[in-house]
């Protein structure tokens, strides 16, 4: 008898440990946190990377994630921030689109409760973002800078030299720093004569490139050319962005440059993307800004777990990045000058790029 009631309590026990397993009982509910990615776009090798980076970074640290894509749609980001929201998300990783356009969902964030990072894009007009990840923005355009002052050795040659300037998207705040900081390298040799821009465009509200787009840029190019080098040579090219730079040098291409008669200018650019590290190797292309975007998810991580842990979250900037509202908390993460002497050091040897996709 006391065997048969031991077996009967064994499995009452049992049951109700089951019960309790599925809900029935007053078990905790699941305290996963939830990650709300919000990248720009997919047309972008580099984004597709920084948000596959993220929820690889995240979920090893026992994070949820949701990675979404708006297409460089506002509309399409907006709803998409709108029903991570929705959906519990604790925190809200955003490259933004137009850091201009997210005040009404951030203020819905905010009344959530929800942790907002800006991810290398500022956020602005709002205070309801908390932290942004980033690089060294102005640094980046120092580099590109230094790259034209090198390639073109203005230093020692006379000169003069002729160059045309791109921006990036006048929606991105990314785009004036990288400017700015390219031209304080550069506007001296603009002063002096030793750098001549043929069109006269300069400044960002003239050679801006809405949403970084290289066939805007290459049409830009086609223009600049046919109006103002048929009898002269453009000996460098100020390019923001990898993508923008493939554009320009199809045009350069189209009327010429890249023989032995003509050689092509120097051309900068950013990322680090596959086609334009084969475009260096080939000699098209001279230079390239690596930013390791694993790093940067790396750092985005870790300030998120600081935060909803409660302890200090790690900046180093509190000074740069004011969104119009606020300064907002940074950390800046370190650019690289890349170029064909050491693409395999900086992008291969750290696992960035496989020699076999540069094949």
């Amino acid at each position: 008898m006391k065997k048969n009631l031991l077996v009967l309590f064994s499995i009452l026990l049992i049951a109700s440990m089951a019960l309790s397993a599925c809900g029935g009982g007053s078990a905790p509910a699941d305290d996963t946190k939830l990650v709300g990615i919000s990248m720009p776009t997919k047309t972008s090798t580099r984004w597709i990377s920084d948000g596959e980076s993220m929820v690889k970074v995240f979920e090893e640290m026992g994070y949820s994630t949701d990675l979404q894509f708006a297409d460089d749609d506002i509309p399409n980001q907006l709803a998409q921030i709108e029903n991570m929201i929705t959906k519990g998300a604790d925190v809200l990783v955003i490259a933004a689109i137009d850091g201009t356009t997210l005040s009404d969902v951030l203020q819905q964030a905010k009344d959530a409760g929800v942790l907002v990072i800006a991810y290398d894009r500022l956020i602005s007009k709002t205070a309801n973002v908390d932290y942004y990840a980033t690089f060294d923005n102005f640094g980046v355009g120092v580099i590109m800078g230094t790259q034209i002052e090198t390639g073109l050795d203005l230093k020692n040659a006379e000169g003069p030299f002729n160059i045309e300037l791109f921006g990036g998207s006048p929606d991105d705040t990314n785009a004036f720093y990288f400017y700015d900081g390219a031209m304080s390298v550069l506007q001296p040799y603009i002063d002096s004569g030793k750098l001549v821009v043929q069109s006269g465009q300069m400044g960002m509200d003239k050679v801006g490139t809405l949403r970084w787009d290289g066939i805007v840029a290459q049409a830009r190019m086609d223009n600049l050319l046919s109006a103002y080098y048929t009898d002269k040579r453009v000996d460098a090219v100020l390019s923001p962005y990898d993508g923008l730079s493939i554009g320009i040098l199809s045009s350069l291409k189209g009327v010429g440059y890249g023989s032995a008669d003509q050689p092509m200018p120097v051309v900068t650019g950013q990322d680090a993307e596959v086609a334009s590290v084969k475009s260096i190797i080939a000699g098209e292309q001279t230079y390239t800004v690596f930013k390791d975007t694993r790093e940067l998810a790396k750092q985005t991580a870790a300030m998120v777990d600081a935060a909803l842990k409660g302890e200090e979250v790690p900046i180093n900037d509190t000074k740069t990045y004011d969104n119009g509202v606020k300064i907002v908390p940074s950390y800046l993460l370190i650019p690289y000058s890349v170029d064909i002497t050491n693409y395999e050091e900086l992008l291969i040897g750290s696992g960035y790029i496989t020699a076999d996709q540069l094949k």
